[in-house]
């Protein structure tokens, strides 16, 4: 690791002063500190913001926000996410180890880099680090994308981030020039020639919190995830569903985003139509997972990722629905 400075400012107007090209936000650092030791970003000044940025969990009328400073942790135990909003704290429980969950932050879990072994090797001058072509299209592409692979195939690694998108939560950033709110939909976005990364976060902005909003009792959810190991891995397919059935046991609302198969959250549209509207049976499930795989185009490594995604889906929906 190249030496840095270290700051700690007084106020979160002093930490937005001190970020720019050479500096950069530190709160967990569970993902900044690694991709520092790999050489892949060298900051000459580190801006500790884990004290100045809203933590803890708030519920009112209007629905839930989480501060960007919460843990993982806090998250997977908080008892209304767990009843109202069951996905998301599902999704924390199955993010990382035990260790990690006490120490990562909602903002750092939806700003994490890929983990892509192309973007993490310092040597490999990929796509997503300013080169030219993307290494694991014709490479090593067993845990890449299915979808929206144009320049870059890597997947986007949080667990949060799909069930966050499901439930239509937004964030409230600020920059030095002032706040705004971001849906999340609007906030993930597939990279650019112009903007290699995921997100649109502008330079120099902070996440500040994530708020989502109230859903009727009778709402329902679930994520469930599938991994090379039985936990404490990255997700090779992961599916966040939200759904509402209506008295006429009609689906009056549905939400379904895969985790671990696109380069960000990717909201399964095709399904959702297949469902919205509908009364649930075995064949209405079966053309709605069918429905989440279409436009995959799978690598030569990760073919196995469609029935894994169809089976995920089909299992979700089942459970939520029938």
């Amino acid at each position: 690791m190249r030496a840095f400075a270290y700051s700690r400012p007084a106020s979160l107007d002093e930490a937005l002063a001190l970020l720019g090209a050479s500096a950069r936000p530190l709160a967990g650092g569970t993902d900044l500190l690694t991709l520092m030791k790999a050489d892949l970003l060298a900051p000459e000044r580190l801006v500790a913001i884990a004290p100045l940025l809203p933590s803890g969990i708030a519920r009112d009328a209007e629905g839930v926000t989480i501060g960007a400073a919460t843990t993982l942790a806090d998250i997977e135990r908080d008892p209304t996410l767990a009843q109202r909003f069951t996905a998301l704290g599902q999704a924390a429980g199955v993010a990382a180890t035990p260790q990690l969950r006490n120490m990562a932050t909602l903002g750092g879990n939806l700003l994490q880099r890929p983990r892509c072994w192309y973007f993490r090797n310092r040597l490999a001058q990929c796509w997503l680090k300013g080169g030219t072509a993307c290494h694991a299209r014709e490479g090593e592409n067993r845990q890449h994308a299915l979808f929206g692979g144009s320049g870059c195939v890597a997947v986007h690694p949080s667990d949060l981030a799909p069930a966050l998108l499901a439930f239509g939560a937004s964030a409230r950033v600020r920059g030095a020039h002032g706040e705004r709110i971001v849906p999340l939909e609007e906030f993930f976005s597939l990279p650019t020639g112009e903007r290699r990364s995921e997100t649109r976060l502008r330079d120099g902005e902070l996440v500040l919190q994530v708020s989502m909003p109230s859903y009727p009792e009778e709402t329902r959810s679930l994520y469930l995830k599938e991994m090379d190991r039985r936990a404490f891995a990255f997700a090779l397919a992961s599916v966040a569903a939200v759904v509402r059935v209506s008295a006429r046991q009609r689906i009056g609302h549905v939400r379904l985003v895969l985790g671990g198969v696109a380069p960000i959250p990717w909201r399964a549209h095709g399904a959702e139509r297949v469902l919205l509207g509908e009364e649930a049976d075995e064949r209405l499930i079966e053309a709605a997972a069918d429905a989440a795989a279409e436009g995959a185009v799978p690598l030569k490594g990760n073919a196995f990722k469609l029935p894994l995604l169809k089976a995920l889906a089909r299992r979700a929906l089942r459970s939520l629905l029938l």
